[in-house]
């Protein structure tokens, strides 16, 4: 029996559980795409507190695209 085939037949919750594991061990850091993501949401703050971008409320957005 594969192993796609053994996952298959376990319970939901132990399917969650497994999926969770993977999805985890898949989540490797990455120093140079973590400071990538640190310069740009300082970017953004910086934008945000000098008036070049407005805040945008959560309803709205989630409005606009129907969710």
């Amino acid at each position: 029996m594969s192993v796609n085939e053994e996952a298959l037949l376990l319970k939901p919750l132990d399917k969650i559980r497994l999926i969770d594991e993977l999805l985890l061990s898949l989540d490797i850091p990455n120093k140079e795409l973590e400071q990538v993501w640190i310069e740009e949401s300082e970017r953004r703050i910086k934008a945000y507190d000098t008036g070049k971008i407005k805040a945008t409320d959560l309803y709205e957005v989630l409005s606009k695209y129907q969710v």
